[in-house]
């Protein structure tokens, strides 16, 4: 799958080829379709606001896709579904107090760093891996709507 990679702090994203996401269970696999890019991504990008970030990494800090794969513990989301990719990714671990990621954006502390190294790329590839609880149902979209070309069916990246 394309995605646009960044490989160092301060260097441009350049467009690679990437695996494609492996299904475990607990997890979604997304066909990206859209995404934000927030106002001070170049910060974060050039190193300036000292993330925890595991390089390289596909950024992207959530977005909109369709179910391309569920695990069987998933019992309403279905393949094909419209979803928002919420980007917060918590430790199922200790529900009081759980560790936290941004996917692909930054990491409180060791816990944190633990999670992005499983939950690693973002929006800005054709796909990402999720956990089902991060893949929000939104309800049909006209794929124009979100960026999908009418004779592609499919993402311009």
């Amino acid at each position: 799958m394309k995605a646009a990679i960044l490989k160092t702090f301060g260097s441009p994203l350049a467009i690679e080829i990437l695996p494609a996401p492996i299904l475990g269970t607990g997890e979604v696999i997304i066909d990206v379709v859209a995404t934000g890019v927030l106002p001070y991504a170049k910060e974060v990008f050039s190193g300036e606001r000292k993330y925890l970030l595991n390089l390289p990494v596909a950024p992207g800090l959530g977005g909109i896709g369709r179910v391309r794969a569920v695990e069987p513990d998933a019992t309403r989301l279905e393949v094909g579904e419209w979803v928002l990719c919420d980007p917060t990714v918590r430790s199922r671990d200790n529900a009081l107090t759980p560790d936290i990621t941004l996917q692909s954006w930054s990491a409180r502390g060791k816990g944190g760093l633990h999670l992005q190294r499983y939950f690693h790329n973002g929006s800005f590839a054709e796909q990402m891996l999720v956990p089902t609880e991060n893949a929000i149902p939104i309800g049909s979209i006209d794929p124009v709507g979100a960026g999908l070309s009418r004779s592609e069916g499919k993402s311009p990246l």
